[in-house]
């Protein structure tokens, strides 16, 4: 439980840094990609295994990490922009009801249980992603629908993924290893961006923007690393772990985004972060 509750504090963290980095104009794709050099090194320390970043390779989760590493730098850069041009509740509303692609395919892939108050759930945050996003004047932002809808469904994707490759093939003594090296890769995709950018459009590396990449860089590992440690906790089932995990978020965003930030919310968005809490809920009970 006590890995949940800091993976649950980790990402809450990660919305606000992304919210903080619009206020002070920092180049987000920079700053994510420092991110990711710095999880990495986090990673190796932790796992003893800098000597070790040669054999990554030959390790059975490779692949698994490669393909996670691609989907972190862009959802990543996602999540970002939701959080800055839709708000803090909103970003962490659409990432985390994104629990619903992780539970379906639980129940797929690994024949989890499923009840009708869970299939109600699953539902309901559908429901919620869209009511919590939604603006009232949607000419005023065209992509205001955009980007939550593709971190709903990006995050869901890695979500899924992150939980086969680690049921299949990472042990309990490689998670250090296993989360740095997602880091890992993740930096080098971000790095091709970041080079093309360089020569396209001249684009230099900011300081401020390498400070940021440091700042987040810190949470995020700590955030994959206690949600893959609870992961293999078997006293839950997925679907109830990412359901906890998710509630936790939405509800920690949603209050932060109200003190910190005084977000505004419509009457369609109140309904929607109270269906978010609701259907998560109902997710957890079945």
């Amino acid at each position: 439980m006590l890995h949940l509750i800091l993976s649950i504090i980790f990402s809450t963290s990660l919305f606000v840094i992304f919210k903080y980095f619009g206020v002070y104009k920092v180049n987000t794709l920079q700053a994510i990609v420092v991110n990711y050099m710095v999880a990495f090194v986090l990673g190796m320390l932790s796992a003893n295994a800098i000597g070790n970043v040669g054999t990554i390779g030959h390790q059975p989760w490779f692949v698994g990490a490669v393909v996670l590493g691609l989907l972190f730098v862009t959802i990543f850069f996602v999540m970002a922009k939701t959080a800055q041009y839709n708000g803090v509740s909103v970003a962490s509303i659409a990432g985390k009801m994104s629990v619903v692609v992780p539970v379906v395919f639980g129940i797929i892939l690994y024949k989890e249980s499923t009840t009708f108050l869970k299939l109600v759930g699953i539902v309901i945050a559908l429901v919620a992603v869209y009511l919590s996003s939604v603006k009232d004047s949607q000419s005023s932002n065209k992509g205001s629908l955009m980007f939550p809808i593709l971190l709903f469904l990006g995050s869901g994707v890695i979500d899924t993924t992150l939980k086969y490759v680690e049921t299949n093939y990472v042990s309990q003594n490689d998670v250090d290893f296993f989360s740095g090296s997602l880091f890992g890769f993740a930096a080098f995709f971000g790095l091709i961006l970041l080079v093309v950018k360089h020569f396209a459009l001249k684009e230099k590396l900011e300081f401020k923007s390498i400070i940021a990449g440091v700042v987040l860089g810190i949470p995020n590992y700590y955030s994959i690393v206690f949600l893959v440690k609870a992961l293999q906790n078997k006293n839950f089932e997925s679907s109830e772990l990412f359901t906890i995990n998710n509630v936790g978020i939405v509800i920690a965003s949603t209050l932060l985004g109200l003190l910190l930030f005084k977000e505004t919310f419509s009457l369609k968005n109140k309904i929607g972060v109270g269906l978010a809490i609701i259907g998560i809920i109902l997710v957890t009970v079945a």
